[in-house]
């Protein structure tokens, strides 16, 4: 055998000791992914078909005459449930609320949670775990609960705050028509300020020492890192959260319907999300799983249009 032949052979069983490896390697990582994949497409994927095809059918009667008459039965209307959700001025109404109320909150909420985290990454705060911590705690509770507590801290009967302002001269009635977007929005930053801040915070802590350093090697004051340099490479990390922050206000719902309690002047449609979980519910008509999905379908559909959007602004502005 001349050595040509040996070479061919050897590279032979070179190649497929390659590929036995990286088969090897693949099965590994199925593996490892298996136990997420499942999770995702029985917690994620399943819902989401089941909800489409639910959006096709509504409950109608069974049988004949003038009412129908007998059971009701699931039946194929096609896009009709579109169509109710499309021409309702109610579900509208619900739409320009909580782009309203996200319109002045996703600011506030960003820029706070900016600051709070450019003031931890600063060489001004020690021991940085504990405001970490404290400044996170509001987004570990429960959002209904968190609501519930600032239900009590908004009425006027037993509010320490509503107490204070009065003390100051200054009455407020937090459950007003013209203020309680404004309420619902502080329930809101003060649960996920903190939350937003720990995605600002990791992005800062990702950045190169050493780029620090040069600039202040290079003569640049702190102002002038924070501005050139650390807000400037938060770009990324504020599309994530501001993108998250549009899907959450679409989807808000643990406010309003706290404050409902307290307030039915609100309506049980007050917004899209309350409006879905309603008519789920049988308490606005028509109602039944199909109505309710084409309902959550538009919502998803409207939040995907407004974070795609927002993201292609910022792209084109980057």
């Amino acid at each position: 055998m001349d050595s040509n032949e040996q070479l061919e052979r050897s590279a032979a069983r070179n190649r497929a000791s390659i590929r036995a490896r990286r088969r090897r390697e693949a099965r590994y990582g199925w593996t490892f992914l298996a136990p997420f994949a499942l999770f995702f497409i029985i917690a994620f994927l399943i819902p989401i078909f089941v909800s489409i095809k639910s959006s096709f059918f509504k409950l109608m009667p069974k049988g004949g005459g003038l009412y129908g008459g007998g059971e009701s039965v699931e039946t194929f209307v096609g896009l009709q449930n579109y169509s109710e959700v499309i021409f309702n001025g109610r579900f509208w109404q619900g739409i320009g609320r909580v782009l309203l109320f996200g319109a002045f909150q996703i600011p506030i909420m960003i820029f706070g949670a900016l600051a709070l985290a450019l003031l931890l990454d600063s060489l001004l705060v020690k021991r940085i775990a504990g405001y970490r911590l404290g400044f996170f705690l509001p987004y570990a509770i429960p959002g209904i609960i968190a609501a519930m507590v600032w239900l009590y801290l908004y009425n006027p009967q037993m509010s320490p705050i509503v107490y204070g302002l009065h003390q100051l001269g200054i009455d407020i009635d937090f459950f007003s028509r013209n203020v309680i977007l404004a309420s619902m929005a502080n329930m809101t930053t003060w649960t996920f300020t903190g939350y937003n801040m720990l995605i600002f915070l990791a992005a800062l802590h990702s950045v190169p020492s050493e780029l620090y350093e040069a600039a202040r090697i290079d003569g640049a004051t702190g102002w002038q890192v924070v501005s050139k340099i650390k807000i400037p490479l938060l770009r990324p990390a504020a599309l994530l959260a501001v993108l998250l922050s549009i899907i959450g206000t679409i989807q808000l719902f643990n406010e309003p319907t706290v404050m409902y309690t307290q307030n039915t002047w609100m309506g049980a449609d007050y917004t899209p999300m309350m409006m879905a979980y309603n008519t789920m519910m049988g308490q606005i008509s028509p109602s039944g799983a199909g109505p309710a999905s084409a309902i959550s379908i538009v919502m998803a559909a409207i939040a995907a249009v407004l974070a795609a959007v927002y993201a292609f602004v910022q792209r084109k502005a980057d």
